[in-house]
């Protein structure tokens, strides 16, 4: 990304203060220059707000999607993306369709912030490293050492923040009629910890880090390679000047989403229901209702994969997708088109300032 910046001598400065640089001040105790701090706010800020504006965007669309994720087989409200939509509006109204987004952006803006800048640095060093052991100063990252970088990155942010995702879920999945409603992300953080104890906050994590790799890894490298393809082919015209227009970056963008989302939805799933396991006075479109009503139990992520086929059948896995494929194309776009339009943004700013 750096070097699509490279147009005015502040930049280039800016370019130097590559991972090489700083290794070299690392080792003689420097402290980093004050382009190197920009660099690194510029780059937290952007993934901030990229990941908080595509989440708001979809947010309806999420939160069906984890309700149809872990709603009980037996006692069925959510069929589909339109029917469910449609209850939610006719049972709980506009609220509704947003209950838990104010969850989701303060746990996405700093996972963002986080997975954007550590992507950006386990390229560098990642680069640095293949450069060192090639002997070519001008190699470039390949598809395979982008996934690499994406999952470093993924696994990172995801760890961070993975407590406020795992109660995230929790909320998402309330009603009006829940036997136990928690009143917002402390308080629901709060109660998890002193009724389950602080390894509950991490239920799920485990699918969660292999899902990462094909996720966040593909997601990255596909879009990191569409880019490059087209800068250096320029089919149909789509690029000008060594330049991607936004509608051309949307489009590398979906296609990453598409593409990462497929291959990693069933350990989403499971991710899911592995976070309501435990959980007493639980949403009764997790129990059930009457009947049907009965605890979520499972002893581990092998178990949940289990458990989930034997009794729902493998379509189970894929519980959701609909939704989240419709989802994911235009979240994931819009977040890299605005964490590239706000760090030119900043730049501009920078640059004016200085």
């Amino acid at each position: 990304m750096a070097s699509e910046e490279v147009k005015t001598g502040e930049l280039a400065v800016e370019k130097i203060v590559n991972l090489a640089e700083e290794a070299k001040l690392a080792r003689d105790e420097i402290k980093p220059t004050s382009h190197a701090l920009l660099s690194i706010c510029k780059s937290l800020v952007a993934g901030g707000v990229a990941g908080g504006v595509s989440r708001t965007a979809v947010a309806p669309l999420e939160r069906l999607k984890i309700l149809l994720q872990v709603q009980n087989p037996h006692n069925i409200k959510y069929n589909g993306t339109v029917q469910g939509l449609k209850y939610i509006w006719k049972t709980e109204g506009f609220r509704g369709l947003f209950k838990g987004n104010g969850t989701n952006c303060a746990r996405i803006v700093p996972n963002s912030a986080v997975k954007f800048f550590s992507y950006e640095q386990a390229s560098k060093g990642i680069l640095w490293l293949y450069r060192e052991q090639t002997g070519n100063e001008d190699a470039q990252l390949t598809p395979l050492l982008r996934l690499g970088a994406g999952a470093c990155a993924g696994i990172i942010a995801m760890s961070a923040t993975y407590p406020m995702d795992m109660v995230r879920g929790r909320i998402t999945v309330q009603t009006e009629n829940s036997p136990y409603q928690y009143r917002g992300m402390f308080h629901a953080l709060s109660t998890v910890l002193r009724n389950e104890g602080p390894r509950a906050l991490y239920k799920g994590w485990l699918p969660s880090v292999i899902g990462v790799v094909p996720y966040v890894g593909l997601n990255f490298a596909v879009y990191e390679s569409l880019k490059d393809w087209l800068i250096k082919s320029k089919p149909l015209g789509l690029v000008e000047d060594s330049e991607l227009s936004i509608v051309t970056r949307l489009a590398c963008g979906a296609a990453a989403g598409t593409v990462g989302q497929t291959v990693a939805y069933p350990l989403d799933v499971i991710r899911r229901r592995m976070q309501m396991v435990g959980w007493k006075g639980a949403a009764s479109i997790v129990t059930g209702e009457g009947k049907s009503q009965a605890p979520l139990e499972y002893t581990g992520m092998i178990d949940a994969f289990r458990k989930t086929v034997r009794y729902e059948g493998v379509r189970a896995l894929y519980k959701g997708l609909v939704p989240n494929s419709v989802k994911v194309v235009p979240s994931i776009a819009i977040a890299f088109v605005t964490y590239e339009q706000v760090k030119d943004i900043l730049g501009v700013e920078i640059r004016i300032s200085d």
